[in-house]
């Protein structure tokens, strides 16, 4: 769950990287695990399913594809930075979209390989940073619970703005910086062993109006917030509370 870029216009002079060498060690770590539904992510699969409703209702909206569609991105090019070992590109390529994911550890990078390999699933994975990756003109560009393991936001965000298509989608998610989220994410989740310890900092989190303060400053205009809850007895839902974590719907301003 890690990467990064620059600049408002395609990459150009000196980048800086926005790779946490010591958060991509830590996520790295954790690779071979990634697909354990049980394991150090099982939190992540739990979040996933909300996580790829949210995107596809997005998707849907924005290029005016019926929600029946069972390849509602045939054709269409996705970009998942921090993409770990997959989660989110594998069902990206399921809908047809032609799926890139970038990541900044390359143990992340070897078990997304390894499991989309038998499944017949043509992603193109990429152990590199954002700022260093190049390529635009893509028309869906997620990243999910990465902003706040990077080093440098600005260039991150500007990375992220670098590779979207001028009529492109953008989905991102993040835990919001509130007393909740120290709660939930951060004492008690890595406390219980739920999540591992070191995952989150709470000082790296992002409110939703700094996130957008940062997307601004990117050319991208936020079309939507929702929240995510969670519950011990239901799992992870969409909410109009956004204390604990949130996803956004951008677009090119």
């Amino acid at each position: 769950m890690t990467n990064a870029s620059i600049s408002n216009s395609p990459v150009s002079g000196a980048t800086k990287s926005t790779i946490n060498a010591q958060e991509a060690a830590h996520f790295g770590a954790l690779a071979a695990d990634w697909w354990d539904p049980n394991g150090s992510s099982a939190m992540l699969h739990r979040l996933n399913p909300v996580r790829l409703g949210y995107i596809r209702d997005a998707v849907n909206l924005h290029f005016g594809i019926k929600a029946d569609d069972l390849r509602p991105l045939a054709g269409k090019r996705a970009l998942d930075v921090g993409c770990g070992a997959g989660l989110v590109c594998e069902p990206l390529a399921r809908m047809g979209a032609d799926v890139t994911g970038l990541d900044a550890a390359p143990e992340n990078i070897a078990a997304a390989k390894a499991h989309a390999e038998p499944q017949r699933l043509n992603i193109d994975y990429r152990n590199v940073g954002i700022e260093k990756f190049g390529e635009s003109g893509f028309d869906l560009v997620t990243s999910l619970e990465v902003i706040e393991h990077v080093d440098d936001t600005d260039s991150f965000v500007a990375g992220l703005a670098n590779a979207l298509a001028d009529d492109g989608l953008m989905i991102l998610s993040t835990p919001n910086r509130t007393a909740m989220s120290k709660l939930m994410l951060v004492d008690l989740a890595e406390m219980t062993g739920r999540i591992p310890k070191g995952t989150h900092h709470h000082d790296q989190f992002f409110t939703p109006e700094e996130l957008e303060k940062l997307l601004d400053s990117a050319g991208l205009k936020v079309m939507d917030t929702t929240g995510l809850s969670y519950s011990p007895s239901h799992g992870f839902s969409l909410s109009d509370n956004l204390a604990l974590n949130y996803l956004m719907t951008v677009v090119r301003g």
